[in-house]
């Protein structure tokens, strides 16, 4: 699959765009200002493989947590700023990595210009974020409302600003939590600027429903060739947020690293609690990096055969299962004791 070629940023010690991999993001929705508890936070998005964390960034007493937070993480951090300018500059004095903003809300070009320069000095990149919640009044009047033209407007807007005080180093999300205008805002943009692109669904809802709205919407961009970063917006824990983001790029092929978990949806003939079983070991599996493919199936008609590619599967019979292995059997076991037998022969590849 050949991806748009974009500009490559730098973000703390990760590279987004050009030919660097697609970057997982996450934001922290524990109170900035608490230090010990945001600092936890993103140490459990990190073990769940996160790029990029990103914190809100409310007032003083928060840029001040910043620089305390930056010194106990692994990751880049990137600071949330609306309307004042000050705290983005703190923010950069504290240390952070980037920052996300919208120019054209901080206030007069003298104090976007001071925020750039900065940034530049400090070779800290800009995301500029622009959402279908965000649009001024005049470009809403201009379009009758919410519409891709009027997002991808928005943020070309913003990025003038920059450009206009030669400040490139930029990085651009426009998110709606309509999956297809987000999907078609994206593709216009890349016809007018090769900036690399942050991509998500804003507010697409719960674990479910944000997991399918972020699927398609980013998994369409994906597939196309579109995006350099992601982050998949869910109401919940964060690191759920890492863990559907880092599914997405391996169902496109784009993340190789670490466990592909496949299952049958089970049938008549399934005769054992391929349920259970499969979201045990699914459970059992998370924080595993081995790169391998482990099947998960109801009956031999689904296991061996159809499955033959999985590095290690299980296939269910009548109260017991056949455990193979590049669809050789390796042993047959009882039901009670599939999951265990299944994790040792895991354990030992």
């Amino acid at each position: 699959m050949k991806r748009l070629k974009t500009k490559k940023v730098k973000v703390g010690n990760v590279y987004i765009g050009d030919d660097s991999k697609i970057t997982v993001q996450s934001m922290t929705n524990t109170d900035t200002r608490n230090i010990k508890e945001t600092v936890t936070q993103i140490r459990r998005l990190e073990k769940a493989g996160c790029d990029i964390v990103r914190c809100a960034v409310p007032d003083m007493t928060a840029c001040d947590a910043i620089k305390e937070i930056v010194k106990d993480i692994n990751i880049p951090l990137v600071a949330d700023i609306h309307f004042d300018y000050k705290l983005a500059l703190k923010s950069i004095e504290n240390g952070i990595a980037a920052l996300r903003i919208n120019p054209g809300n901080i206030g007069s070009i003298d104090r976007v210009k001071e925020v750039a320069k900065a940034a530049k000095d400090k070779s800290i990149p800009i995301r500029i974020g622009v959402n279908s919640g965000s649009l001024k009044k005049e470009i809403l009047d201009k379009y009758g409302g919410v519409c891709p033209e009027a997002l991808v407007e928005s943020a070309l807007e913003h990025v003038r600003i920059l450009e206009n005080i030669n400040y490139d180093d930029i990085v651009i999300s426009i998110k709606s939590s309509n999956v297809v205008q987000m999907i078609e805002s994206y593709r216009m943009i890349t016809n007018t600027v090769n900036y690399p692109l942050h991509l998500g669904v804003t507010e697409s809802g719960t674990i479910w429903r944000g997991t399918i709205k972020s699927s398609i919407g980013i998994g369409t961009l994906l597939s196309e060739g579109i995006g350099d970063t992601i982050r998949v917006s869910l109401t919940g824990d964060p690191v759920e947020e890492v863990r559907v983001g880092k599914e997405i790029l391996k169902s496109i092929g784009y993340l190789k690293e670490g466990i592909e978990f496949v299952s049958c949806p089970t049938c008549g003939r399934t005769a054992i609690n391929l349920i259970n079983i499969a979201e045990e070991v699914e459970k059992r599996l998370i924080n595993y990096n081995k790169n391998i493919k482990v099947a998960i199936m109801g009956c031999v008609v689904n296991g061996p055969g159809e499955a033959r590619e999985a590095d290690i599967g299980i296939a269910g019979g009548n109260g017991e299962g056949l455990i193979f292995k590049k669809g050789e059997i390796v042993k047959k076991v009882k039901e009670n004791q599939l999951v265990e037998e299944l994790m040792k022969e895991i354990n030992n590849m």
